[in-house]
């Protein structure tokens, strides 16, 4: 059985570094992570400058019925 999420993630650096960080942060909590699908990317801007990138992410994973 695969589980699907939505997660949103940020990055002052860029939406690739936003996509790194928040697959990254969501390993620490969740097993078996098998692929991501991008929703969305948007941007804060501010003056001329992009200063924080944003990320939708669909998160799939494996659900392992053996874990107490």
């Amino acid at each position: 059985m695969e589980k699907h999420i939505i997660i949103t993630g940020s990055s002052t650096v860029s939406w690739k570094d936003a996509i790194v960080q928040t697959v990254a942060e969501a390993a620490k909590t969740l097993d078996y992570i098998t692929g991501i699908k991008i929703i969305e990317q948007r941007a804060k801007v501010s003056g001329k400058k992009l200063i924080e990138y944003y990320v939708d992410i669909d998160l799939s994973f494996t659900v392992d019925r053996d874990r107490d």
